[in-house]
């Protein structure tokens, strides 16, 4: 990864990512795996989505974990993003979220409870 030593350079990377996330069809699921998540069951909540994915046999779904996503409150946190669609961040997510995220939400498009609203405005 490249060193970032100036505002042009950070708006420079944000562009490329940015495009090679347009880009990208495939549905990402984002784990929040910083300390707190880890000790809410974070992890565990990982493994029943990839397991659920592996056994619904949902093509195109990538699986990925961050550090701390400022939502301490609402820990294990789960970012989904469907390609063209806005993403989606799931609070609270144990085992049985976990499973419905991915049976209802990603596979289905349906609703599932726990979204955390989205509070920031990209620039």
């Amino acid at each position: 990864m490249e060193k970032i030593n100036s505002l042009a350079d950070l708006i420079k990377m944000r562009t490329q990512l940015s495009e090679a996330t347009a880009n990208n069809k495939n549905t990402i699921v984002n784990v929040s795996l910083g300390t707190c998540s880890i000790a809410s069951g974070g992890q565990t909540a990982m493994n029943v989505m990839k397991a659920a994915v592996s056994e619904l046999q949902i093509p195109g779904v990538e699986f990925t974990q961050s550090g701390c996503m400022c939502y301490c409150f609402a820990e294990p946190t789960v970012e989904v993003r469907i390609a063209g669609q806005d993403p989606v961040l799931f609070g609270y997510v144990d085992e049985a979220r976990a499973q419905q995220i991915v049976e209802r939400f990603i596979k289905n498009g349906e609703p599932v409870e726990g979204v955390i609203p989205v509070n920031y405005q990209i620039c």
